[in-house]
């Protein structure tokens, strides 16, 4: 390790296992990246075209056109990723992209599982006090809580703006790396600099950034499960297969990296100073495309599994699109009774 103490993001530059399941490793990860790539943009792009341009600004809306936008923003970067993956963590793009790249990643990647969970919550409300949430959820409320996930999602990026920059090897090969050098005036102060914020962002983000929102979305969709069950209004099991799909993709998509970032911060020094662990620095790449690749599915959950397949056969994308973001809640509602007696598959669209 040089006196600049400088940490590529995804792993180590070190490793020279060359068997067939090592490439496999690497190369899965480029695939599933490429794909991201392609379905992300175009169908973050249809949603942010529909939602933003083609209908009336609703709670639902708002709710959709941020995620779509934080979705969008993210998989727009992923050449860049993809690039500098293939080139085995090096940075060809200088300086500014750098930041950049890496500033627009985490903000976006923070900002949509912040808006999932908020989404969570907004439908959690929408079915256990129905009248209560056409009386007060505006959308110049909206427009208000809608900038706390994206204040939140900038904060957690503060280390990449603060650290992270381009050095160079002894070798001339550029990495893209969080950068200690000006952290201390001698190498240990640099060294104590390093562990200190490594571990420290580790376990926030792992808590803050993975554990609350996943509580929050488990929490809020078996709430509704529970009422939907208590009120007898599931004549079918495709409304609790949609709520399943939503939570497990989730789950699935981020539990494997964050796990693997938890258990990097955790024997960081080991890994660092001892040469332990290098299975998690393998793992890096494949568990983070897994995770990129949820970018890419929340058009799919949050827009089309709710919809009839026949109706978006028969009818256009984009008035499919419509129908699913369209304000349910917006169903006119007399009484207490009335708004609590909606079907659960009113109830439950645009998850």
């Amino acid at each position: 390790m040089d006196a600049n103490f400088s940490f590529p993001q995804n792993g180590s530059e070190e490793l020279s296992y060359e068997s067939p399941g090592y490439t496999v490793l690497q190369i899965i990860p480029l695939l599933v990246l490429a794909v991201t790539f392609v379905l992300g943009v175009l169908g973050n792009g249809l949603v942010i075209w529909v939602a933003g341009f083609r209908m009336t600004h609703t709670v639902t809306t708002i709710c959709y056109l941020n995620l779509a936008l934080a979705d969008f923003s993210f998989t727009a970067t992923l050449p860049f990723l993809i690039v500098s993956m293939a080139m085995r963590e090096k940075w060809p793009f200088g300086w500014f992209l750098c930041k950049l790249v890496h500033i627009v990643v985490d903000i976006n990647l923070f900002g949509s599982v912040f808006l999932i969970a908020l989404i969570a919550l907004d439908r959690c409300i929408c079915v256990l006090h129905p009248v209560w949430a056409q009386n007060h959820r505006t959308v110049s409320l909206a427009k208000r809580v809608i900038v706390a996930p994206w204040i939140l999602a900038l904060v957690l990026t503060l280390p990449v703006f603060i650290f992270l920059t381009t050095v160079s090897d002894p070798t001339g090969n550029v990495y893209c790396t969080f950068n200690f050098r000006s952290w201390g005036a001698t190498l240990e102060e640099r060294l104590n600099v390093a562990i200190t914020m490594l571990t420290m962002r580790g376990i926030i983000r792992f808590i803050i950034g993975f554990s609350m929102p996943m509580s929050v979305v488990a929490v809020c969709y078996g709430l509704i499960a529970a009422k939907i069950r208590r009120k007898g209004l599931i004549r079918s099991s495709r409304p609790l297969r949609v709520l399943t799909a939503v939570v497990a993709s989730f789950f699935i998509c981020w539990f494997p990296f964050q796990l693997v970032a938890l258990l990097s911060t955790v024997w960081l020094q080991e890994m660092l100073f001892h040469g332990k662990y290098k299975i998690l620095e393998v793992l890096v790449n494949p568990t983070s495309s897994l995770a990129f690749f949820n970018s890419c599915l929340n058009p799919m959950l949050y827009v089309f599994v709710g919809q009839d397949f026949r109706d978006r056969l028969i009818h256009s994308l984009p008035a499919s699109l419509e129908r699913a973001l369209t304000e349910e809640s917006a169903q006119p509602s007399d009484t207490a009774t009335n708004s609590s007696s909606l079907p659960a598959e009113v109830e439950l669209q645009a998850k």
